[in-house]
């Protein structure tokens, strides 16, 4: 397993554009494997808090290990339990504040398989099994599970022919093989940045998920995990009911509802990424219907929501 599951994200809060890397398929991307006597736990784990101020953040799987860096207490339990950002409620703010960075040694046998990252919504994997007993047992995290019923959004096809967009084909990488020869770089391999210079989309990115503000570039990944990213960005829960099954490459852009100031002022077009955006380009929900042939239609369903009960500050290790 490698750095290509990272995903990356860029977000805009108050007007500044924050940059992140967040990661929703690195804990997930592993084989089924029968537990070790006592349930899935890390062999070690050192966390210790990052107060650098840097907006970058990473996760990645190594050979044997776990290495996450600068990352919020919110960020792991949303990749622990596979969720939506809005599927988390309650807990104090400093779990969304504080950063930290880890390293957590996998238990000795434990085997990393590669292969393409699994369809959204599933069962735990063991590597997300041992971070709910490690968050559990350094912040001492208590949550339980409830079920509303919300707004969501259903990613249906929008044409009646079921013909699909430019920007949406089937894929025909074999990710197992793409990321057995990563490996083999060992574990310095990293991906290329979202969309090269211009970080905005681009399609040599053979397998994963890759976001940047405006723009998110999938390959070799089913369509549930692409409707959960989305859900970063459409304000609710997206549920893939497109009825497309297997693996699919994705290039999605759109210009994002808040845009950076130009850094020059006047009439200079904002940047993002060193890339010039269109501030007059399509809307999210525009884009997706154009470039990729489907279409967020509003309704409501059962959504499953993380409460977290109870987190304590980290005691530094």
């Amino acid at each position: 397993m490698t750095s290509l599951f990272v995903k990356y994200v860029k977000s805009f809060r108050s007007a500044a554009l924050v940059s992140s890397l967040a990661v929703g398929a690195v804990l997930a991307a592993q084989a089924p494997q029968e537990p070790p006597p006592g349930g899935w736990a890390f062999e070690v784990a050192s966390i210790k808090p990052n107060n650098s101020g840097d907006g970058r953040v990473m996760m990645q799987m190594q050979p044997g290990q776990l290495r996450a860096t600068n990352v919020t207490l919110r960020l792991l339990i949303r990749n622990a339990y596979q969720l939506q950002d809005s599927q988390i409620t309650g807990g104090p703010g400093w779990i969304a504040s504080d950063h930290f960075d880890l390293i957590a040694k996998m238990p000795d046998g434990f085997q990393q398989t590669p292969g393409p990252p699994p369809a959204a919504g599933g069962p735990p994997t063991p590597v997300q099994l041992m971070m709910r007993a490690l968050l559990a047992e350094r912040f001492k995290l208590a949550t339980h599970n409830e079920t509303k019923d919300s707004p969501i959004y259903a990613l249906v096809v929008a044409r009646s022919d079921g013909k699909l967009g430019p920007q949406l084909k089937k894929s025909d990488t074999d990710c197992a093989a793409v990321l057995a020869a990563m490996r083999g770089r060992g574990p310095g391999a990293m991906p290329p940045p979202p969309g090269g210079p211009g970080g905005r989309g681009g399609d040599n990115f053979p397998c994963g998920i890759r976001i940047g503000p405006g723009a998110l570039t999938m390959g070799g990944t089913p369509l549930t995990n692409f409707a959960q990213s989305l859900g970063m960005f459409a304000g609710r829960i997206v549920l893939d009911r497109t009825g497309l099954t297997g693996a699919y490459d994705v290039n999605l852009t759109w210009t994002p509802d808040q845009m950076p100031r130009p850094a020059g002022g006047g009439d200079q077009p904002p940047l993002i990424n060193g890339a010039a955006v269109d501030p007059n380009g399509p809307s999210l929900f525009t884009a997706v219907q154009e470039q990729l042939g489907l279409k967020l239609d509003s309704q409501r369903g059962p959504v499953e929501t993380l409460v977290i009960d109870h987190a304590e500050k980290l005691v530094e290790d």
